[in-house]
């Protein structure tokens, strides 16, 4: 009896549960696979990708800037928040700064900018253009204020021209009493609607000065973001809050030992704990090898500490380390070992599982322990999303937004390109700032040499992160579109796999052509 088309389709197109196992003496990674399509009456537009990676962390985005120091600070965590996902923001930096990182995510007033880029009254305007030049910035115009943050007027963008380069800011400010400002208080319980209605009664003038009891800048609204703001008020991705309204935010905490290489548990709970005052939504201990006595110590401190926490932790890539974290009263695991663009650990040490066989193993183990996964490294488009996500209920991603405007570090210009700095967390530049223990080294211990897992690397400069984003989001709606999949749930339970050789690969990217346009 010939085989009918959909039986012959189960042969070739396997679940998971079928296709890993039959592959188990083979790592696979993204490329190695592709997914099957299904019949479908899903748009991608209709399709929803909201996520709940533990109790109290909601995202509207299933992806997580790395906890990576030329990735994800505040600046970053704001937009990762704002556009549904979620911002781990690093630790190579003092434990202060980490805290005040956190509160400017916490305390972000959604288009209000807190800390605009000012300029001082004795200042001289040619200082001004060359801090535009090398700065990069689009834009010319200045709050001037003085050392004590008090406000003295607005530096106005014609003005700032070369042949005024010797004369200084105060002699050309638009005076304090010349300008609109807005106290504090006046914004109440909608910024946004009151910055609006301010616009819309003031035609021509394109900034809104806040200030406080002491005449200090408090803030600024610009047109143009009011604009963009109310407009993204009807779209489908909503930002990612808590239940206070504020932004959600993560830390990366480190396992810190102590004089004796004893884990210094008052130092990790008193700063976790001023992570939580800060309102901190999550924190993650991350380190190369999650499988340890050092990581599960830490976890289970923690976890003894705050009983609520989201706690994330990791890396691992086997069942057995995914129960360990687990155990430990980590619930939410990070899976991946070596798979990053910029990381060296699977060449330098040799160890480390391709990224889908790991998460399919991972995943097995964290359906038993009620808890979530993350896929963390090797993401390079949209598409190794969508295959990540029918194992995973998140992504980590750190080289596809190390490029953006949001991420850390300056811009460089080279033959005629820019670009950003990106380095591995293991680079030996990364564990000289404070990641060493991360890769269970000490980097104050000189008797011995540091064995770097990464490499300092450039990418290129990829605009904002919202348009990065909106491509990867767009990319993940059309997989599930395809298979029919009308949100996450679902495209975990309809992904068939199968096989795919080096020609298929060639086959599956733009070949036999002269690309004049690469798509972005």
């Amino acid at each position: 009896m010939a085989a009918t088309p959909a039986s012959l389709d189960e042969q070739f197109y396997q679940p998971a549960d079928s296709f890993f196992p039959a592959n188990r003496t083979t790592g696979l990674t993204y490329d190695d696979v592709s997914l099957a399509t299904l019949y479908s009456d899903i748009l991608p537009r209709d399709t929803q990708l909201d996520v709940s990676l533990a109790d109290g962390l909601q995202l509207n985005i299933p992806i997580i800037s790395a906890d990576m120091d030329t990735v994800t600070e505040a600046r970053m965590a704001i937009a990762m928040a704002l556009n549904g996902g979620l911002g781990l923001i690093h630790y190579n930096m003092p434990e202060k700064e980490q805290l005040s990182q956190v509160s400017r995510v916490k305390n972000h007033v959604h288009g209000l900018i807190q800390d605009p880029i000012k300029v001082g009254p004795d200042q001289l305007i040619g200082d001004v253009l060359e801090m535009i030049e090398k700065r990069k910035f689009a834009f010319s115009t200045f709050p001037v204020v003085d050392s004590n943050g008090k406000l003295h007027g607005l530096l106005p963008g014609h003005v700032v021209k070369q042949r005024y380069a010797k004369r200084k800011v105060s002699e050309a400010l638009t005076h304090t009493g010349q300008i609109h400002t807005l106290h504090v208080k006046e914004l109440a319980n909608d910024p946004i609607g009151k910055a609006d209605s301010f616009f819309t009664d003031h035609p021509g003038i394109h900034k809104l000065l806040v200030v406080d009891d002491d005449g200090k800048l408090h803030g600024l609204f610009t047109m143009s973001d009011i604009e963009r703001i109310t407009q993204e008020r009807n779209a489908q991705f909503k930002p990612a809050r808590d239940g206070h309204f504020r932004l959600l935010v993560g830390a990366a905490v480190s396992a810190t030992r102590n004089a004796f290489g004893e884990l210094d548990r008052d130092r990790i709970i008193e700063h976790v704990g001023a992570l939580v005052e800060r309102g901190v939504d999550t924190v993650a201990v991350s380190t190369a090898h999650g499988f340890s006595k050092g990581v599960g110590e830490t976890v289970r401190m923690i976890r003894d500490a705050f009983k609520e926490l989201p706690i994330i932790a990791g890396n691992v890539t086997s069942g057995s380390g995914v129960e360990f974290l687990a155990d430990s009263g980590a619930t939410i695991i990070k899976v991946g070992q070596g798979p990053g663009s910029i990381c060296t650990t699977r060449v330098v040490a040799g160890v480390g599982i391709p990224q889908l066989t790991a998460l399919y193993v991972a995943s097995k183990s964290a359906q038993q322990k009620g808890v979530s996964i993350v896929a963390d490294g090797g993401i390079t488009k949209s598409g190794d999303i969508v295959k990540a996500l029918t194992l995973a209920n998140g992504v980590i991603c750190g080289g596809l937004l190390a490029g953006c405007a949001e991420a850390p570090g300056e811009i460089l210009e080279i033959s005629g390109k820019l670009y950003k700095q990106y380095r591995g967390m293991g680079s030996l530049a990364a564990m000289k700032d404070g990641s060493a223990a991360r890769y269970g080294h000490d980097v104050k211990d000189a008797t011995r040499k540091v064995a770097s897992e990464g490499v300092e690397a450039l990418k290129e400069v990829s605009g904002s992160i919202d348009n990065v984003l909106g491509q990867l989001i767009g990319g993940i709606q059309s997989g599930m579109g395809y298979l029919g999949a009308s949100d996450l749930g679902r495209l975990r339970e309809k992904a068939r796999y199968i096989r795919v050789t080096p020609a298929g690969q060639r086959e599956a990217s733009p070949h036999d052509i002269i690309e004049v346009k690469a798509s972005k």
